[in-house]
């Protein structure tokens, strides 16, 4: 059962996507050396971050059934238990989107120039995974 999580793990996984994708489309085009090794790195991370976030997607459907079930146990320390995980996910998200958009600003200024709009959706996805993670990050608190 997906809810915020899922889907600011999704958004964000679109956003990591796009970053690798831009990335490929930026290889290749007389830059210069360091600039290339940069670009590799990039996608790198970002096909990581993707696949990362992909599993939260699922993590959190699970963290959030078993706060479910735990409520409904009754039982204090499974709940504790449970609360943690519910959190865990979303700050993973916030920390994942957050250390990807670290590379915005170098892909619009070095990136290929007919990719920038896709940058710049990158740039929307993962801010709006960060503030849906950070709602669920409050609400279950």
């Amino acid at each position: 059962m997906p809810g915020g999580g899922s889907a600011a793990a999704l958004a964000s996984a679109m956003g990591a996507a796009l970053i690798a994708m831009s990335t490929r489309y930026s290889i290749g085009k007389s830059k210069p050396k360091p600039i290339e090794t940069r670009f590799s790195k990039i996608i790198g991370d970002a096909d990581a971050a993707r696949a990362n976030l992909l599993t939260l997607v699922s993590e959190d459907s699970t963290a959030y059934l078993n706060m479910v079930a735990a409520r409904k146990s009754g039982d204090q320390k499974v709940s504790a238990q449970a609360k943690r995980a519910a959190i865990r996910v979303p700050k993973d998200i916030i920390k994942i989107s957050q250390s990807l958009l670290k590379v915005i600003p170098f892909l619009k200024k070095e990136g290929n120039t007919y990719m920038v709009s896709d940058v710049k959706a990158a740039e929307g996805f993962l801010k709006a995974g960060i503030s849906a993670a950070l709602a669920m990050v409050q609400a279950n608190q």
